[in-house]
């Protein structure tokens, strides 16, 4: 008679077996344990709380909650947003596998925005008051945080910079030429790829109606820049789309 495989509930399991691991993880060249040897991914590793799986469409944390953890995206992808004046959504930033969320709360130990799941996803939670006990003894790690933490930024100026100047052509090459970069450090495809996020939230991260999206896919595709099917996106000449973002040449 065959074996049963030990189930999840199985109390033999040992807790470390759950545990998420850096050194097993896709994602660790890009996430917190980038440039690390093995002793100090062994400490990291010890105190990465769990990982927690978050459902499509809800919170990994809101608005004014307690800064606790900052959580590393393990699978899957997230939408960041705040609420303005007015009481209407504005979405932040899209969040893949390899990236950081909740460095927002760090000076003021509450949460300035909504994380929320695009996709069925998973995060490992790391408590960041005993992040915080290893930047003093491992300043590899407190340099990749700090870079870290300056690419947020940066993102966060190229998104200014979007609204404030550029054309609406030019604001929608952009954004399909960053998640092509992001989607080539990651080892996918940097010209065939899912939108994970709707049309809808794509005009409201880069200030455009969803009928704008709309007819920027159909006038690109036309020109043939893309193709697209449903959410599923080709750059054909993406060497013209860094371009246009750039702001170097126009699309006519």
């Amino acid at each position: 008679m065959s074996q049963a495989s030990p189930s999840t509930t199985d109390p033999a399991l040992s807790v470390n077996a759950l545990r998420a691991s850096c050194s097993t993880c896709s994602m660790h060249q890009l996430c917190l344990p980038m440039g690390l040897g093995e002793n100090d991914m062994d400490r990291l590793d010890k105190i990465i709380g769990r990982r927690r799986k978050v459902a499509r469409d809800d919170y990994l944390y809101r608005m004014g909650d307690a800064f606790t953890n900052l959580y590393a995206v393990r699978v899957g992808h997230f939408k960041t947003c705040q609420i303005n004046a007015g009481g209407e959504q504005q979405i932040t930033g899209f969040q893949m596998t390899g990236e950081l969320l909740g460095m927002d709360a760090i000076s003021t130990d509450r949460h300035h925005c909504n994380a929320v799941a695009l996709e069925d996803s998973e995060v490992c939670e790391i408590p960041f008051p005993r992040l915080e006990e290893l930047f003093s003894t491992m300043p590899t790690l407190l340099r990749h945080f700090h870079r870290m933490m300056s690419q947020e930024i940066t993102r966060e100026q190229s998104v200014m910079l979007l609204l404030g100047n550029m054309r609406a052509e030019q604001r929608f090459a952009a954004f399909l030429v960053n998640l092509a970069s992001r989607y080539m450090a990651r080892g996918y495809s940097s010209t065939s790829f899912q939108l994970r996020m709707s049309r809808e939230d794509i005009g409201n991260y880069l200030g455009l109606t969803i009928e704008s999206i709309s007819r920027l896919l159909s006038k690109f595709k036309k020109q043939g820049l893309l193709k697209v099917n449903n959410r599923e996106i080709e750059l054909l000449d993406l060497t013209l789309l860094k371009a246009m973002a750039a702001g170097t040449e126009t699309c006519g």
